[in-house]
């Protein structure tokens, strides 16, 4: 369907960053891309995860989709749980050479040395915290706010991202920018990014 189109109340939601879908419910317009995205938007993006392999998980997958679609990342997210034993990280934290080359020639993942180095090196760190992964990620989230009432009044980074990045990488951690921080933010609850009119609850 063109912006002809569209009806004056659809016109009026592709403005604010919102789309109907076929189903009748309001959305965020980035998740009427594709089905993989109306599922991830509806049960899980921007709802509250803790426990530190499950946020363990959503680091090493943000990190994955640096410089790719995170559509390209959640059609292999089942190829990464098998691959990085359900991103345990007491699991992952031990993965030696051996494992680097078998994750290097698995066409289920996304085959980026780096990008594996740094989550087997991640995961060590991880399991060093001395508070657990989960516990150290959410001390940065910031007070709640109001939902965005557009899609331009959501921003890329903030100030908590960009500190939550510093620390991170002052423990040594890699790909988490300020960026990525944010995304995760996102992702996990911390930030509630569903844009006003949105059919998505907080939960």
């Amino acid at each position: 369907m063109t912006a002809e189109e569209l009806s004056p109340e659809d016109s009026e939601l592709a403005r604010a960053g919102l789309v109907r879908g076929a189903d009748g419910l309001v959305r965020c317009s980035w998740a009427g891309a594709a089905e993989d995205y109306v599922a991830y938007h509806d049960r899980e993006w921007g709802r509250r995860l803790t426990g530190d392999d499950a946020l363990f998980e959503r680091v090493c997958l943000e990190a994955f989709q640096s410089g790719l679609s995170w559509l390209t990342i959640l059609r292999r997210r089942e190829g990464f749980r098998r691959a990085f034993a359900g991103f345990s990280i007491e699991a992952v934290a031990a993965f030696d050479d051996a494992d680097v080359e078998r994750l290097l020639a698995d066409t289920g993942i996304i085959r980026n040395r780096a990008k594996i180095d740094a989550a087997i090196a991640n995961a060590k760190l991880a399991a060093q915290l001395p508070e657990g992964l989960s516990a150290l990620l959410w001390s940065f989230a910031p007070p709640a706010r109001p939902r965005p009432r557009t899609r331009a009044d959501v921003p890329a980074t903030t100030p908590e991202s960009t500190t939550l990045a510093k620390s991170l990488r002052k423990r040594g951690f890699r790909f988490v920018g300020p960026t990525t921080a944010y995304a995760l933010m996102q992702a996990t609850g911390m930030v509630d990014d569903h844009i006003v009119g949105c059919h998505v609850g907080t939960a």
